[in-house]
């Protein structure tokens, strides 16, 4: 079972969910834990069955097959207002009719929590989400971020074993959702509790996580930590899906333990490193990936010193965006481009279309995958 276990106690255990609409199976066989105090994300495309499947741990919908436990007990035969989870919505739900505190309030007062407890519990929330002296502000005088805290506070302050956040930055502008991911990771770690997070964007995924599980077709492709899934994606699917890849088709020519001569489809020949514990032999359809920060260039060959795997080709475009600067380059051969990122040091200040430059990358950065290894089983977290 993949686990995203810091310590030794799991808040949530999923086995074997299915869930299907029709013949269509939304979610099918996924097995995964949760490690109390941890903030796992499922992360994939529209509609590849992760809202389903956080939609089945609140109870909104439930499983065709499979159990669900919470803290070592399953709680698929409890209805959602009895579950020990709470769910931040992407459009927040803050009641624009109610202060802050009211917010706040009104789930303790829905479970009958006596009045004088009440005020007690949502100052230790306020306090405990960096916002003390929100308690009397409108709704409308938040900001993006505060709204953020407040809706999380709002779940807080019922005690949950678990929160479960559906893509909750998604309706936010740019600079302040990024500025949200890394104050939502920090809000998590000083709370403790676990978060469930669902995204589409990799990058929230990246930047926030402990683990991440990537999600296709109804099914978990890989879990592991963002390094991992960045520097040892186990499938094609997660090599494209997580992060920015230069991508090749072609057919092995030659292949030993781990490393591989592919002849691409515009007749490149280059060497990789088998990914994904699949064996190759000669003929085989694979698609190579190399990351742009992998790819080294320079105005001569010479410039690249020695190193695997050399292309020629012709400047089209620079495109800057700061520490984001890509290059791309078109294969002088083939009219393959080619995306390398560009180093901010003032160096290549001067490259402009059309010239012609010399790239190149070690085979230990080309990972290799044999074609339609996108589908994957079941993997258990």
């Amino acid at each position: 079972m993949v686990s995203g276990t810091r310590g030794g106690d799991v808040d949530l255990e999923c086995r074997h969910l299915v869930k299907r609409f029709g013949d269509f199976a939304a979610v099918d066989d996924v097995s995964f834990t949760v490690a109390e105090g941890s903030f796992f994300s499922i992360l994939g495309p529209s509609g590849c069955g992760k809202t389903t499947l956080l939609r089945m741990i609140a109870g909104f919908q439930h499983p065709d097959e499979g159990d669900i436990q919470i803290k070592g007990q399953s709680i698929v035969a409890t209805p959602p207002n009895r579950r020990p989870v709470n769910m931040v919505f992407q459009h927040l739900a803050l009641f624009p009719m109610m202060n802050v505190a009211d917010n706040i309030a009104y789930g303790l007062k829905r479970r009958g929590t006596p009045r004088g407890e009440i005020a007690p519990k949502v100052q230790a929330v306020l306090e405990r989400v960096g916002l003390p002296d929100a308690g009397p502000m409108r709704v409308d005088q938040l900001s993006g971020g505060q709204k953020q805290r407040i809706a999380i506070a709002r779940c807080l302050v019922l005690d949950p074993a678990l929160l479960l956040l559906d893509e909750p930055l998604g309706a936010l502008d740019l600079k302040l959702r990024e500025r949200l991911k890394v104050e939502l990771k920090e809000l998590q770690s000083e709370v403790g509790t676990t978060f469930a997070y669902i995204t589409h964007d990799q990058s929230e995924a990246l930047v926030m996580s402990d683990h991440v599980a990537v999600m296709n077709e109804g099914r978990f492709v890989q879990v592991g930590t963002p390094q991992e899934l960045y520097f040892n994606p186990k499938t094609a699917f997660v090599a494209g899906f997580v992060g920015d890849s230069n991508r090749w088709r072609g057919r092995v020519e030659d292949a030993d333990a781990g490393g591989v001569r592919v002849i691409t489809a515009d007749k490149l020949s280059l060497l990789g490193t088998l990914a994904g514990g699949v064996g190759l032999a000669r003929g085989d359809a694979v698609e190579v990936f190399v990351r742009p920060e992998s790819i080294l260039f320079g105005r001569t060959p010479e410039r690249l010193g020695a190193i695997d795997n050399r292309i020629r080709g012709r400047v089209e475009s620079v495109l800057f965006d700061g520490a984001n600067s890509r290059l791309l380059v078109r294969h002088a051969a083939s009219g393959h481009e080619i995306v390398a990122a560009l180093p901010q040091t003032g160096k290549f200040a001067d490259l402009g279309r059309g010239q012609e430059v010399h790239l190149g990358w070690n085979s230990d950065q080309a990972k290799v995958f044999a074609a339609g290894d996108d589908a994957a089983g079941a993997t258990e977290v």
